[in-house]
């Protein structure tokens, strides 16, 4: 997925969180939306990473 993609994605979640904590969802519905949450900020920050460098770091050669 793009950047922004995922930042739409995470701005969603977000708000359905916080329509959940508002109709007193249970534990384990909340408890789904912010893993699901913790992965999408997973994705956007590799995602991120890999706008800005996308040419992997070479290894370092041994001696």
């Amino acid at each position: 997925m793009k950047v922004e993609q995922l930042t739409e994605r995470l701005r969603r979640l977000v708000l359905e969180r916080q329509s959940l904590r508002g109709r007193g969802a249970s534990t384990a519905d909340l408890e789904r939306n912010r893993l699901e949450i913790v992965r999408r900020q997973w994705e956007l920050s590799h995602a991120l990473i890999e706008s800005h460098n996308p040419e992997p770091l070479p290894l370092p050669q041994a001696a």
